[in-house]
């Protein structure tokens, strides 16, 4: 069990240095003087954040993701299928996969703005001052949700473990992407990709249009079900949520609170939910 723990984080370490340099460098070029002050401001949360992080490294991926990359599967695969997927050519299966798990990450999406897991989907909407390490502030109870329902078709499906893995890994470096404090829509890639200036409106701090935009890497799906919405007009808008921002114990304990649960529906589920 150790040795799957020093890999989880190992695997998070390889993972968080290129992207903490891409994204530094992006920060210099935009913002050139003032990034400093920026880090400064969200310095709280960004701790917050790699706490979270470092949580669900050592408790929740050794023991949902390690099997899944190891091309190991406590789940049925019918023969039948996995045959089929392996006959079919190229990059297909890829890009099926990218597409099922965001279909899947998309309505899990919309079930944590519902009034019964929005305690635990609280924290991933928590940050003030948003920026590409926000992907990361989950509670653990959110990111086992995450990596249990998202790749739960494609491997009931029986699609390769090699397809399943590298769109798991493109999606967590666009999920990176789109959680950055950068103004961009996209322009005409926007109207395909989710963009980060519509993931930042589905994390605005006006809570009535939080129920918007809920895909993490395609915007088919929000599209297909009504949930799209042009950030155009909501470009670098404030996010948060009403209870604030919290150190990791404080976010840690969120959902356990009982205020959470004697909120009404009304409260709740309508003001955040599509």
């Amino acid at each position: 069990m150790t040795g799957t723990i020093l890999e989880a984080l190992r695997t998070e370490l390889v993972e968080l240095l290129p992207m903490a340099v891409v994204f530094g460098l992006l920060a210099l070029a935009l913002k050139r003087g003032a990034v400093f002050s920026g880090i400064r401001r969200a310095r709280g949360e960004i701790v917050t954040n790699l706490a979270l992080l470092l949580v669900n490294a050592v408790v929740v991926v050794p023991l949902l993701a390690i099997p899944l990359m190891t091309g190991k599967s406590l789940l049925p695969r019918p023969e039948v299928l996995v045959a089929f997927w392996e006959g079919v050519p190229g990059l297909l299966p890829l890009f099926v996969a990218i597409v099922l798990i965001d279909f899947a990450g998309y309505w899990r999406h919309r079930l944590e703005h519902t009034r019964a897991l929005w305690p635990v989907h609280a924290t991933h909407h928590a940050d003030e001052a948003m920026n590409w390490l926000s992907l990361r502030r989950k509670h653990p109870l959110g990111e086992a949700l995450s990596l249990l329902f998202d790749n739960l078709p494609v491997i009931l499906l029986g699609l390769p473990f090699w397809a399943i893995a590298i769109a798991f890994m493109l999606r967590s470096w666009w999920g990176y992407f789109v959680h950055a404090d950068v103004p961009w829509t996209l322009g005409p890639v926007g109207r395909v990709m989710i963009s980060p200036a519509a993931h930042r409106l589905h994390h605005i701090r006006d809570e009535r249009l939080m129920g918007t935009n809920f895909g993490n890497t395609v915007t088919l799906w929000d599209r297909v079900f009504g949930t799209y919405m042009d950030p155009a007009p909501f470009v670098n808008c404030e996010t948060g949520i009403a209870e604030g921002t919290r150190d990791a114990w404080g976010e840690l304990k969120r959902p356990f609170e009982a205020r959470y649960w004697r909120k009404s529906v009304a409260d709740v589920a309508e003001q955040p939910a599509a």
